[in-house]
């Protein structure tokens, strides 16, 4: 997930700079281990407190979805054609994102329910189809890291690997960017701060400054504010 703009810093030694994804993938690592923690946390019977996390949830849901869609378009692919002795590295990354997408919709089923009511019976079984999301998904991502993104770095262009990032980053509303930007920013090493900032074009890095970082811990607050004594 690049941040549209200033391609110069995009790349190393002119190969494509996978490392970004790894902190990407922190972001769903960490979201997907809080969310569950999340709705097991709202009192039985607070709706209001449960459409805010069920706000939350969706949006995980839906960054997710445009981050392996982007992968299964984009770069699945192009390693088949490219890297064919590793064709069965690539057939597991789509089999787990089917399998993702499989524990994504008993989520979507219970979601709607628990939403409604905020009993803790529903939001029981809502967080048990989380754990078993979280559990699927981080095979997939260490996966991933290990044996995939060495093959991108190898078989992809820099301009090839710009273009999921930008794929991925389209699929997010426009009002919810800052939220990302603040999201993968949260846990980063200085040095990759600096190359995601360096990402963003200049009205970017101003509105993050003058308004998004404030905006993104205010958020990051209220969301978080029922773990705290935990």
């Amino acid at each position: 997930m690049s941040l549209n703009s200033n391609p110069g810093v995009s790349s190393t030694a002119g190969r494509p700079h996978t490392h970004e994804m790894v902190v990407v993938h922190r972001v769903f690592r960490r979201e997907s281990a809080t969310l569950p923690r999340l709705v097991r946390a709202v009192p039985d019977g607070d709706t209001a407190r449960a459409a805010r996390v069920a706000g939350a949830l969706r949006d995980y849901t839906m960054g997710l979805h445009h981050h392996h869609h982007a992968e299964d378009e984009l770069i699945w692919p192009l390693l088949r054609d490219r890297a064919p002795l590793d064709e069965e590295r690539v057939g597991r990354m789509q089999l787990q994102h089917e399998e993702i997408d499989r524990t994504l919709t008993a989520v979507a089923e219970w979601l709607p329910v628990w939403e409604r009511s905020a009993d803790r019976i529903s939001g029981e079984e809502l967080a048990l189809a989380l754990d078993a999301h979280r559990t699927a998904l981080l095979a997939h991502l260490d996966e991933e890291e290990r044996s995939v993104l060495p093959l991108v770095a190898e078989h992809l262009t820099v301009a090839e690997w710009d273009l999921v990032g930008e794929r991925g980053m389209d699929g997010i509303p426009k009002n919810k960017r800052m939220l990302a930007l603040g999201a993968i920013l949260e846990e980063a090493t200085p040095e990759e701060r600096a190359y995601f900032l360096g990402r963003v074009p200049l009205i970017g890095r101003l509105l993050w400054r003058s308004l998004g970082r404030r905006q993104y811990v205010a958020h990051r607050r209220a969301m978080r504010a029922p773990l705290a004594g935990e």
